[in-house]
């Protein structure tokens, strides 16, 4: 998304709706756990001044990204609601850091808008099946569940020789 100064000026006497889809598939270069991206409904309103711009955007799409236990693909639907400035006016970076700086006669959107997206990653996803494997294992690494890993440390115990079973209790055994 992309607008010029000169054009929004013309909406200085109310407020600027917009409804848009974006595609934002540049967001993966910057990270590649993001594995897909669907286009983005971007809607929302402007007040424009004489030397900023004031907007809220209400951001709602879908993000493909790793299962954190079996790695396959995990649809994360998100919505976001960011309200943004951005200025024109050297005076007002002095004051304040929240501003976007814009330079030229236009302000580029995208930038902001995949920054919003990035900071709505969570630290892990789970698929519907990841709640259903028990053990999964891969090339240098594995993963267990609590009972499963107590099953299997219960099975690589030495087995006692039926034989020698009495032999077990020989030194637990007190003479009084």
């Amino acid at each position: 998304m992309k607008w010029s100064i000169h054009q929004l000026q013309r909406y200085r006497q109310g407020d600027m709706p917009f409804d848009e889809m974006v595609n934002l598939e540049s967001v993966k270069k910057r990270n590649p756990e993001i594995r897909d991206i669907e286009p983005v409904h971007v809607t929302g309103r402007c007040k424009i001044g004489s030397f900023k711009i004031d907007c809220t955007f209400k951001l709602e799409g879908t993000m493909t990204l790793p299962c954190a236990r079996t790695w396959e693909d995990v649809q994360f639907p998100f919505t976001i609601e960011s309200t943004e400035t951005f200025s024109w006016d050297e005076d007002d970076f002095l004051d304040d850091d929240e501003i976007h700086r814009v330079e030229g006669d236009y302000i580029e959107l995208n930038p902001v808008l995949e920054q919003l997206i990035l900071l709505e990653i969570p630290l892990q996803v789970y698929s519907e099946q990841a709640e259903d494997v028990e053990k999964i294992e891969g090339k240098g690494w594995s993963y267990a569940t609590d009972e499963a890993y107590e099953a299997e440390l219960e099975e690589s115990k030495p087995k006692v020789d039926p034989r020698l079973a009495s032999l077990a209790d020989f030194f637990e055994k007190t003479d009084e």
